[in-house]
């Protein structure tokens, strides 16, 4: 086997277990941060402040008995949540490091394709659980997914417009001057609460409305199944965040910088969720067609305008 190929997929795999570890303590800032903003402790008793607290979660949730609903299309029911968490995994196969690791030229594109892929796992792990709350869950999910999906495209192709180009690295050397935040601003915001939208987060978690659908579209999960959706979820939180610092905070460097802004555009996520109640349904499509879609329409002629004028 050739030696580069076995370097590229160990890279790879070493890049998928911190990731895994990223989210697992991603889920204790979560807890301990909403803890605080609740005026309470969070999890503060297993190992020094709770710090090993995600992996007795984890052994409990794995350890637990898997149970299915009788009328479930079982195997597309068993296999969705997996396919979610690979999905969610696949797609950090980007992350632009300058050795070892997948280099893609077109990999923005590649995030698109799996995005898009990825409503399909949320619906069908709706409809395979034969529940109508899942049902709910699911087909608000996709909706919602589907109708950020367009404004987000928009938006990145107004940053691609700036670099002219599909791949992450590149963005590194446009902002050397001056990050695209500042020259995009309305842009990068619109972005950030679409990415709260495209990962079902507070204030656009429809998919799992507690307070009219129970859990919503993973209702009928429990243990692992329930374990790979929560992950596929955390996982997307934690590539947002590192796609928001890639293209509006300075691209990627190696250095801990980088890292710092990808912990504080995650805990922004977490910030948000103990801050703003819940959306209503219908504003929050209002927000996507009315709001978002006409706004990074208008900003992509003008960025293309500027592109051609100056260049």
């Amino acid at each position: 086997m050739n030696i580069d190929l076995m370097l590229m997929m160990m890279g790879c795999l070493i890049l998928i277990i911190g990731v895994l570890i990223g989210v697992a303590f991603l889920t204790l800032l979560e807890r301990k941060v909403l803890g605080y903003i609740q005026i309470r402790k969070g999890p503060n008793k297993l190992g020094f402040m709770g710090i090993l607290q995600p992996f007795s979660d984890a052994i409990k949730l794995f350890s637990k008995e898997q149970t299915f609903p009788l009328y479930s299309n079982y195997l597309v029911y068993y296999f969705s949540p997996v396919m979610g968490f690979v999905m969610s995994l696949l797609i950090w196969m980007l992350i632009p490091y300058y050795f070892n690791m997948i280099s893609f030229n077109l990999g923005i594109l590649f995030f698109f394709c799996c995005t898009g892929m990825g409503v399909y796992t949320v619906m069908v792990a709706g409809w395979s659980s034969n529940s109508n709350y899942a049902l709910l869950g699911g087909l608000r999910a996709v909706a919602q997914t589907i109708s950020y999906e367009v404004s987000l495209s928009l938006i990145m192709m107004s940053s691609i417009l700036m670099i002219m180009d599909f791949n992450l690295l590149k963005f590194n050397e446009y902002q050397n001057l001056m990050w695209f935040l500042i020259l995009m601003m309305p842009l990068s915001l619109i972005w950030l609460s679409s990415s709260m939208a495209e990962t079902n987060r507070t204030p656009f978690d429809f998919a799992e409305g507690e307070s009219e659908l129970v859990s919503g579209f993973n209702i009928e999960y429990s243990s692992s199944g329930f374990a790979l959706i929560f992950l596929a979820e955390y996982s997307s939180i934690l590539f947002m965040s590192m796609l928001f610092v890639l293209m509006y905070l300075g691209g990627y460097e190696m250095s801990v910088l980088f890292y710092l802004k990808l912990s504080l555009i995650s805990f922004m996520f977490v910030w948000v969720r103990g801050t703003l109640p819940r959306y209503r349904y219908d504003k929050l499509m209002y927000l996507a067609w009315k709001t978002y879609l006409p706004i990074s329409l208008n900003f992509l002629m003008f960025y293309l305008g500027v592109k051609i004028f100056f260049f």
